[in-house]
């Protein structure tokens, strides 16, 4: 008997259990919040998968065999132990050491499953000295998101990375600049899959955050009936704090991720100093200052290609990495503030001149404002690879000494006073034009239009300075010609200017006359 489809979780329930997390605050700073609730969320869920496997294994083998580990692991769920079990904390939710008991389950759920080894909070909850009425009224909410008793066309994964990506984007929105450390729009990370389409391969991204672009990859690779199992990913992550976020998602989405063996500074302690990914993905900082000091990484081999990148903005620092990770016919795509398409400054422009030389840039993209929760700057795309010659297997046709450029800062709908985002018919019809470009057959004949996209060769790029704006290069929108004759538009135009001119005149005389009456008169 088929399935019936259920509703998805309602957007009612995922501003409940927010406004539930929101009780923390006062006695939880919001930076730290969002790691007690997201933890928590994890936890319900592979408990739920837990004894959801618990009921099957006494089914199918009897109740001898529930505590036997690899009955578990078969099914790709996690092994836990009584103290680390959803219903163990509920037992505890009123007493005064359900910190401990928090605390005790997540290290148990580690010790007992590599594959989390450092995604769970460490001594969180007791450190934090939460309001145990307030954690017990989160624990009563959480308790109500049922991941996978409901015959839901969706996943449990997809149920829980909903609450996820929901909860992400309301802490990027409300933590200001900080939020936006571990947080890309969905729209933005949506647009750079679409264009690169990761479907076999390596996916590193250098600055990971939550973990948002390889969600999104293989949401991707899923839509298009692909296989997971064909990628590989790669990341890393500074903030510690954040890298569980990352391990967290993933694992919710049974995704098996290499985020290195510790959190830290990709400039300075790189985790995958051998990687040669085929798709890269990333929105690295922007415009990070004092990322290094002067004398330091000078000789990195990262920069042996070009000129050493500047001290005080890390942009080309980021480019430079990434062009280092590329393999022989890999893509990158990654989002960098506007500046660092013309800017000059110390030896940014040579190193952009370089590697347009090095025929390396295949499309530039000028995003609209407003798209970012944390920051008002204008930010781009910028699509590097290391090989444009054509590939028949997937349809290119060759593109050497040739550069897409496409200006969507027209595009995108305003989804609050101050947010705008990319709606699905934006993100599909840049996509289309980027893959037309490309040559592949599906997306049709590709063709430049003005105010929009263009085409453009290397002796265009170096005549406009070598610099990237979309904005030189795809010129002004043409104006549709409605049709009437320029006479008759002058005559109409100057008619209506007649009467505005006397308009004012005739409120001149009565602003005079009004003034005099007060004995003012001019």
């Amino acid at each position: 008997m088929a399935k019936k489809p259920a509703a998805k979780p309602s957007k009612g329930f995922e501003e409940s259990l927010w406004d539930s997390a929101n009780k923390l605050r006062g006695s939880v700073e919001s930076a730290e919040y969002k790691h007690v609730v997201l933890s928590l969320i994890f936890l319900k869920f592979i408990s739920d998968k837990f004894e959801r496997r618990k009921a099957q294994v006494v089914e199918e083998y009897g109740a001898d065999f529930v505590d036997m580990v690899d009955f578990y692991a078969m099914e790709n769920v996690f092994y836990l132990p009584e103290e680390s079990r959803w219903s163990h904390i509920l037992k505890h939710a009123k007493q005064d050491n359900l910190a401990l008991v928090i605390d005790t389950a997540m290290s148990t759920v580690e010790k007992s499953n590599k594959a989390l080894m450092g995604a769970l909070p460490d001594n969180y909850f007791s450190r934090l000295s939460l309001d145990q009425s307030k954690l017990a009224a989160l624990i009563d909410t959480i308790n109500n998101i049922d991941t996978i008793a409901n015959d839901c066309h969706l996943s449990e994964e997809d149920v829980v990375g909903r609450v996820y990506e929901y909860f992400l984007g309301k802490f990027a929105a409300s933590e200001g600049q900080r939020g936006g450390e571990f947080y890309t729009p969905k729209c933005v990370v949506t647009l750079i899959a679409e264009m690169l389409e990761p479907y076999k391969g390596k996916i590193y991204d250098p600055c990971c955050g939550s973990g948002g672009m390889f969600v999104q990859s293989l949401k991707f690779i899923e839509a298009h009936q692909g296989n997971q199992k064909n990628v590989s990913i790669y990341g890393q992550e500074y903030a510690n704090t954040t890298r569980k976020l990352a391990k967290m998602n993933l694992a919710i989405r049974g995704i098996a991720g290499n985020l290195g063996d510790v959190a830290g500074d990709t400039f300075f302690k790189d985790q995958h100093p051998d990687l040669k990914a085929d798709y890269i993905m990333a929105n690295p900082p922007f415009n990070q200052s004092k990322w290094r000091q002067d004398a330091e990484l000078t000789d990195d081999p990262r920069w042996a290609e070009y000129e050493v990148p500047p001290v005080g903005n890390a942009n080309y620092g980021w480019i430079m990495h990434m062009i280092s990770k590329l393999s022989a016919k890999g893509t990158a795509g990654f989002v960098l503030a506007n500046g660092s398409m013309s800017s000059n400054t110390n030896s940014e422009g040579t190193i952009r001149q370089q590697i347009i030389e090095d025929d390396l840039v295949e499309c530039m993209i000028a995003l609209p404002g407003q798209l970012f929760y944390t920051t008002q700057i204008p930010v781009c795309l910028w699509f590097l690879t290391r090989d444009k010659s054509a590939n028949e297997a997937k349809g290119y046709r060759k593109r050497t000494g040739e550069t897409l450029f496409i200006d969507a800062r027209n595009m995108g709908s305003m989804i609050s006073r101050k947010q705008k985002e990319l709606t699905s018919e934006d993100i599909a019809e840049i996509a289309r034009t980027y893959h037309a470009w490309r040559g592949e057959e599906k997306d049709g004949k590709y063709q430049d239009k003005a105010g929009y996209c263009k085409s453009a060769s290397f002796g265009d790029i170096k005549a406009n300075d070598f610099e990237l704006n979309p904005g030189r290069y795809v010129g002004a929108a043409e104006v549709e010609d409605d049709g009437i004759p320029l006479e008759t538009k002058m005559a109409e135009l100057t008619a209506k200017l007649s009467e505005q001119f006397a308009e004012s005149a005739q409120l001149e005389q009565q602003i005079k006359a009004n003034l005099k009456g007060l004995g003012y008169e001019l």
